[in-house]
């Protein structure tokens, strides 16, 4: 907590969150195995080879014949920020990963390992990490609340922050995430820091920086919301199913009262996250800036100071949120970034390029028509 300079390890809260700080989607296990069993039936001609060389079925974009909506087939109560920030990159993309979970190449989880120990290498420097057990999603929601109550003391007097957990309701759907950093700069002004590590030692193509742009930008639009008053307690149990009446365990409840907290469930817990959020008299976020180092040398390869294009969030929300509430078909990329394609572990099988930059599911009927 704040008085002892101590976190609650994210892994215990069961919200590690490391695809915001690593820019890498990550899916929790149960959703994994909720997803996989809610597809439809696979169509024997999309098919991609899996790590141990067997064939994996992919399930075919079928989607008028499904009236249930992404949310809801994924069985997700909340999306995390780098869900949207991977559509921002390839939506399509996005999809075919939702629907093969698991198909991670060894490389790409080898850059996932280094760069979460360079990321709890900077947030040890600033506090220690302490596990807590937990048994029930509530007790999750109150590791993650009393990490943010321990932390609002510290942002109040002007301090450095790591890992400040940011949820809000955004065009119908909860979003959540992880902020790297928070601290004041010599003006006083709050400044949002973004670590970004880099395999090779040379900056990201544009595209790479548009997508994490997007994200701190994603970072300030909710935690804004959050100092504002905006998110409400009755919004975020709506769409995680929390129930604040039930007492906290034993091992939490233990943890909160050393920090001084006199709760008993996560009902008392919320009441006193979004009374100090209000009460506390926190700025907004003033300036944005992603950090890009080398992950063997940790050498700082350059800094973003971005630009909070509030319309422009707006506007790429209300898009990519239409296909989580199942309003549209997802898209891939346009032509001018069919680049991205060269690296993709789907392009083979890859209806949005079939298709010639629209799915199949659309031009079928098209075709019908032209015999």
């Amino acid at each position: 907590m704040a008085e002892t300079g101590e976190e609650v390890s994210a892994e215990a809260s069961g919200f590690s969150d490391l695809s915001d700080s690593e820019f890498l989607e990550y899916l929790d296990l149960e959703d994994t195995q909720e997803s996989s069993a809610s597809l439809s039936k696979p169509s024997p001609s999309s098919e991609l080879p899996g790590k141990d060389g067997k064939l994996i079925s992919l399930p075919k974009w079928k989607r008028r014949l499904d009236i249930s909506s992404p949310m809801e087939r994924f069985h997700l109560n909340y999306l995390y920020v780098t869900d949207l920030c991977t559509q921002d990159w390839c939506e399509q993309q996005m999809v075919y990963e939702r629907e093969l979970p698991g198909f991670l190449a060894p490389e790409k989880a080898a850059v996932l390992d280094t760069g979460a120990s360079i990321h709890l290498a900077r947030e040890l420097e600033v506090h220690d990490l302490v596990t807590i057990p937990i048994n029930t999603k509530e007790d999750a929601w109150a590791v993650k609340f009393l990490n943010i109550l321990s932390m609002i003391p510290i942002l109040q007097s002007e301090g450095r922050i790591r890992e400040f957990p940011v949820f809000g309701e955004v065009e119908g759907v909860l979003l959540v995430g992880v902020i790297d950093e928070l601290h004041y700069t010599a003006k006083g002004e709050l400044e949002l820091a973004e670590l970004k590590t880099r395999r090779r030692p040379m900056l990201p193509l544009e595209a790479q920086k548009k997508k994490d742009c997007f994200q701190v930008n994603l970072y300030k639009y909710i935690f804004d919301a959050m100092v504002q008053g905006k998110v409400t307690s009755a919004s975020l149990i709506h769409h995680t199913k929390l129930c604040p009446d039930k007492p906290l365990g034993p091992s939490v409840l233990r943890h909160a009262q050393q920090g001084g907290f006199s709760v008993k469930s996560l009902g008392d817990l919320m009441e006193l996250v979004f009374l100090s959020l209000t009460l506390s008299d926190l700025p907004v976020i003033d300036i944005l800036k992603i950090e890009y180092i080398h992950q063997e040398t940790a050498t700082v390869l350059g800094t973003e100071i971005v630009a909070f294009e509030e319309k422009e969030v707006k506007g790429k929300l209300q898009h990519y949120m239409a296909y989580w509430m199942g309003h549209r078909e997802p898209q891939g990329v346009d032509v001018e970034e069919a680049w991205k394609c060269r690296t993709c572990n789907y392009a083979d099988i890859c209806e949005w390029r079939k298709g010639g930059g629209m799915p199949s599911s659309i031009l079928e009927p098209q075709a019908k028509k032209v015999k």
